[in-house]
């Protein structure tokens, strides 16, 4: 695959996954009764559009983006079937359907790419390397079940819960003969090691178990590794907290597909390269899940947060912040948002071009 192809999949991807987003928003307030004006994939000048009902449906020419407009959205209404007229429940279910939707699809994707598996490694300790440091301290049979507080829902965690800190000590924890284990100020560095077939490695000395894969196994394992994804955007968003990571670190759209381009090129075979492809578009759904979810003005999360205040003043006070001052706070976070999105498109177009 050519890498304009490549960047024609990541564009789709993308494209495909606004629209997942979008839908949500557009089936729970449908669901909920609520008056949809349009519902667009896409922006920019339309190439298609359809009139069902009270619902113009319409496909844009620019594969980015796209909307749900519901009336009463950004305006007043006298309409009862609009969204600033309905009820807590009904605006709390068609604010976070558009998130719920990118996970769904992340998981649907992972759910599709183990669908197959016949086995996955376990964070059960199944053997030592000779000289390993570890042996005593852990046990053959013991499953490693949280690293520093954080815990374990797939194998791969391990490696990178122990890389996430740099001191070379980690309290481990591990279930061991049915019964948890707290094991304090464990010393784990890489070290040199060799295998059974007399080549030398890097790594903590330790051999893990494989598992047969079952049907419930394959269900389990992809809900566990979304749910990891969902940690790993908390765990990011800790660094940029922290200083830990900074803005030159956040990849946008740009540095996205230029990702996607690169984990395709390096593939060995073309179901390699849709595979990879695939488990990343699983990561960014998921990642547009939990980020669309912050308590930011602009983002679904302000809109939930600004429902919840308003409900908590209605009991407390009898009183709302008025719509058009909400409005304007949703504003002013979208140009924020789109500022940040231009400084980080800024970067990636830097760091593409150096």
């Amino acid at each position: 695959m050519s890498t304009v192809l490549y960047i024609l999949v990541a564009l789709l991807v993308f494209g495909v996954l606004i629209a997942v987003h979008e839908l949500g928003h557009f089936l729970a307030a449908k669901a909920c009764g609520v008056k949809v004006n349009e519902f667009s994939i896409g922006m920019g000048p339309a190439i298609f559009k359809k009139q069902k009902g009270e619902t113009l449906y319409a496909l844009r020419c620019l594969p980015f983006g796209g909307f749900c407009a519901m009336e009463g959205e950004d305006e007043t209404s006298e309409d009862p079937r609009a969204l600033e007229n309905q009820g807590f429940w009904a605006k709390l279910l068609i604010f976070a359907a558009g998130a719920a939707m990118n996970f769904l699809t992340g998981l649907l994707i992972i759910l599709c790419l183990y669908g197959g598996a016949k086995a996955f490694v376990t964070p059960v300790i199944a053997d030592f390397a000779q000289g390993c440091p570890l042996e005593g301290t852990l046990l053959a049979g013991d499953k490693v079940t949280a690293i520093d507080g954080e815990r374990i829902y797939v194998y791969s965690d391990v490696s990178l819960l122990l890389n996430l800190k740099q001191s070379g000590s980690h309290d481990l924890t591990v279930l061991r003969n049915g019964e948890k284990v707290e094991l304090t100020n464990v010393p784990m560095e890489l070290r040199e090691y060799t295998d059974k077939n007399g080549n030398a490695y890097t790594g903590y000395g330790l051999t893990f178990s494989v598992k047969e894969a079952g049907i419930g196994d394959r269900i389990s394992y992809s809900f566990a590794n979304a749910i990891d994804f969902v940690r790993m955007v908390r765990l990011s968003l800790q660094m940029l907290v922290t200083g830990q990571a900074g803005v030159k670190d956040i990849s946008g759209p740009v540095g996205i597909v230029s990702t996607m381009t690169q984990v395709g090129e390096q593939a060995a075979t073309t179901r390699a390269a849709v595979e990879n492809i695939a488990y990343l578009a699983a990561l960014i759904a998921v990642n547009l899940a939990v980020m669309n979810l912050l308590p930011l003005p602009a983002l679904d999360g302000g809109k939930i947060f600004f429902l919840v205040i308003n409900a908590v003043s209605m009991q407390l006070f009898k009183k709302q912040i008025p719509a058009k001052y909400e409005n304007y706070i949703h504003f002013a976070g979208l140009i924020l948002l789109l500022a940040l999105m231009a400084v980080i498109t800024f970067s990636d177009v830097w760091k593409l071009i150096h």
